[in-house]
C-alpha cells in the first residue's frame, strides 16, 4: 500500500466509526488530531523509558501505526500532500549540514 491507499482506509475506518459527524464525540478537526499524535508519539516514548529496547515489539509496533495513522489524517485535513511534503523535506536534508547548525 502507499500513503494514498493507507490515507483511505483511515478514512474508511474514521467514517464507520461515525467520528466524521457533526455530533461526533471525537470531532476531527485538525487540533483534535495533533493532540492525539502527540499523545500516541508519548505512548512510544513510553517504550524507552527505562531502557534502550523495547520489552514488546508488537506494542510497539501497535503504538507507531497508531502515530502514522493520526499522521496521514492531520495531514490530509490540513490539505497537505504527505508524500510531496517529505520528498522536499529529504532534499532540503540533503542540502543541510547539522555542524554548522549547532549554537556554539
Amino acid at each position: 500500500m502507499n500513503l494514498r491507499e493507507l490515507t483511505f482506509a483511515m478514512h474508511q475506518f474514521v467514517q464507520q466509526k461515525g467520528w466524521y459527524e457533526a455530533n461526533s464525540p471525537r470531532p476531527q478537526l485538525p487540533r483534535n488530531i495533533a493532540i492525539s499524535l502527540c499523545l500516541e508519539a508519548a505512548e512510544v516514548l513510553e517504550h524507552f523509558q527505562w531502557s534502550e529496547t523495547t520489552s514488546n515489539r508488537e506494542h510497539l509496533a501497535s503504538e507507531l501505526a497508531d502515530v502514522a495513522l493520526y499522521l496521514l489524517q492531520l495531514a490530509h485535513l490540513s490539505e497537505i500532500d504527505l508524500e510531496e511534503a517529505i520528498l522536499n523535506k529529504l532534499r532540503e536534508n540533503y542540502r543541510r549540514s547539522w555542524d554548522q547548525d549547532q549554537v556554539k
